[in-house]
């Protein structure tokens, strides 16, 4: 590269740096502040292109950023008060599944609101020209942005040390607890930091739209770019997220420039891989306080009565009678539930017992389908020897990943998850001559003894209870209640000589095994499979699954997992505005069974 282009690079580096910066600065204030991890945060970026876009015809560009960001501010404020506020004792998944409802809801209403199409902004007025740099042009808009980031840095910091809001809120940002016992009102404190980090995200979409269109696609784009920055730089460090966004922006800059265009899709997630493991708690991050007094240990998992084993015997007895009684679209939906349901399972066998919160569990459900359909295609393997290795996949993907991942805990264990779920996401995405790219794999079908419906869905259903057998068996042996010592006193189990973290490490690589046989099931099902298979949306529907049912729960995740399926396909095929009813159905859960369905209902039983 020229002395030129390596400047030019270096500027529209600092370009996308600014916009980044907005957007993790604002989820970090939240997040250091109410320790709510904020899945919607990404939707407030996407209200505030569309909303400035919206505004910007009659008024014009400089008049619609402040009044989005503003907007924005206000929406975030009411989401605040009317939701958040109810669930701040919540679990921290359980939060997470609050805001992950939010998407669905912000989504659709701008799909009502603005349409499917993507919407144009306008110039900006006074810095729609070019300017010449080195013998090269460069837009004078991106010299704004250049400039405006450390404007918003240098204000930040000002707010956060010079003024007794900012103090406060770095004082709940230290210690939550502490700042409450000294008097400090937090809710309205809570409200301020959830309206400022809005605004924050509100304005960085609105200063974008003379950049690139308002897309519903943006939103989870732009918060899993938002976490990565965040997590890199040091939960809750302002500071820390300008320099990650700077790096993280500069670098991809780079890729673009040398020719390495197809890695701008991962590096991002490698250089937070690469953090977390040298620095868990981030490049300007603070190491985690121990947490005062005993700790919350959670109550075990009842193991099943003999009444409940009889019960889940006459279930299987009841799917297994369905064919004879139905057939066509219902054995299909079905066929989907069982898979999940082993899906689900897999999830909860890590989080629940084991206390290992994964974002990126879909991963090894794609790897185990991409592993059987690759067998078939390219290897020219009988189906049923496909069906029978593929899962493997998964497992030596968990294996693989999950020797980094255990070794890190809470926020920035599922983060790391979602780093090595992205990175598998791209190579599948990319790899076009081996896994098809973008487009898949199609002719996936499975022998033709098992061509019909019925014959697929009894072999699924043998396959996913016997998956869910397994793993409820590993539960209640030694195993499983060394999992659950190392879970709650990963300390006194040490002590006793329990191998914490190997026996994490295999925990994880037989949840991501299982998860590949419901991914392999899943492959021969559709025909097909595609990257979609591994993305994020896949790994939080797992997450909405297991939440849904309850945590706490043995039968949780089945129950979670079969509403869920359920939900999405009636509710798909009636109502156009179909996330927005699942969102708000989510909400609802949420809010009056917090324990998740099973949860509330064995609570109510015992009373």
């Amino acid at each position: 590269m020229t002395y030129s282009s390596v400047l030019i690079q270096f500027l529209n580096g600092l370009a996308g740096a600014s916009t980044l910066f907005l957007v993790a600065a604002g989820l970090s204030l939240i997040f250091g502040v109410t320790r709510i991890i904020n899945f919607a945060h990404g939707s407030l970026y996407m209200l505030g292109m569309y909303v400035a876009v919206w505004a910007a015809e009659p008024l014009g560009f400089w008049w619609s950023v402040p009044i989005a960001a503003l907007a924005v501010a206000v929406f975030g404020a009411g989401v605040e008060i009317a939701l958040l506020r109810r669930i701040y004792g919540a679990p921290e998944l359980l939060q997470l599944l609050a805001t992950f409802a939010l998407v669905l809801i912000v989504k659709d209403f701008t799909l009502w609101q603005w349409g499917p199409e993507d919407m144009l902004g306008p110039r900006a007025p006074g810095f729609s020209g070019a300017v010449e740099i080195a013998g090269r042009p460069f837009p004078e808009y991106e010299l704004f942005l250049i400039g405006f980031g450390p404007l918003v840095l240098g204000a930040l910091w000002l707010l956060l040390t010079r003024t007794r809001w900012g103090t406060l809120v770095r004082a709940a940002t230290q210690d939550r607890e502490m700042a409450g016992a000294l008097g400090v009102n937090q809710k309205w404190l809570f409200t301020g930091v959830f309206a400022l980090g809005a605004l924050l995200a509100g304005l960085g979409g609105a200063l974008q739209i003379p950049r690139e269109p308002a897309t519903l696609l943006i939103d989870l784009s732009v918060v899993s770019d938002a976490f990565v920055v965040v997590v890199v730089g040091g939960l809750g460090s302002i500071g820390g997220a300008f320099v990650a966004a700077l790096l993280i922006a500069e670098i991809k800059a780079f890729c673009i420039g040398l020719g390495f265009s197809q890695l701008t899709l991962v590096v991002e997630f490698i250089v937070m891989a690469v953090v977390l493991v040298l620095r868990p708690w981030g490049l300007l991050g603070r190491v985690p306080a121990p947490a005062r007094g005993a700790g919350g240990a959670e109550p075990p998992l009842e193991a099943p009565s003999p009444a409940a084993i009889g019960a889940l015997l006459a279930l299987c007895g009841a799917l297994a009678l369905v064919p004879a009684l139905s057939a066509g679209y219902t054995l299909v939906l079905l066929t989907d539930v069982l898979v999940f349901a082993l899906f689900a399972v897999s999830l909860h066998f890590i989080m629940g017992p084991a206390g290992l919160h994964s974002f990126g569990h879909a991963a090894y459900f794609g790897l185990g389908a991409y592993g059987a359909g690759l067998l078939l295609v390219r290897g020219g393997l009988p189906m049923e020897l496909s069906l029978l290795l593929g899962p493997l996949a998964g497992g030596l993907g968990a294996v693989l990943f999950g020797w980094f991942c255990v070794r890190l805990s809470g926020v920035y264990l599922a983060m790391l998850t979602l780093a090595f779920a992205q990175i598998a996401w791209s190579v599948v995405f990319q790899w076009d001559a081996f896994t098809g790219g973008s487009n898949g794999l199609i002719g996936i079908w499975p022998a033709p003894w098992l061509s019909s419906k019925t014959a697929y869905y009894y072999v699924t259903l043998a396959l996913s209870a016997g998956g869910v057998a397994l793993l409820w068996r590993a539960l209640y042996s030694p195993f499983g209640y060394a999992l659950r010592a190392g879970r709650d006193s990963p300390l006194r189990a040490d002590a006793i000589g329990i191998d914490v973290r190997g026996l994490q490490w295999a925990a994880f690589s037989l949840a991501g095994l299982f998860a590949g046989v419901a991914g392999a099931l899943y492959a021969f099902s559709k025909g097909s499979i595609s990257p979609e298979s591994l993305s994020v949306p896949r790994s939080v529907d797992g997450l909405v699954m297991v939440l849904l049912g309850g945590i706490q729960t043995l039968t949780g995740p089945l129950w979670g997992a079969a509403l869920f399926t359920w939900l999405q396909d009636a509710v798909a095929r009636g109502i156009d505005y179909w996330r927005a009813v699942i969102g708000g159905v989510v909400l609802l859960l949420v809010l009056a069974f917090p324990q998740g369905l099973t949860g509330f209902l064995r609570r109510r039983s015992a009373a």
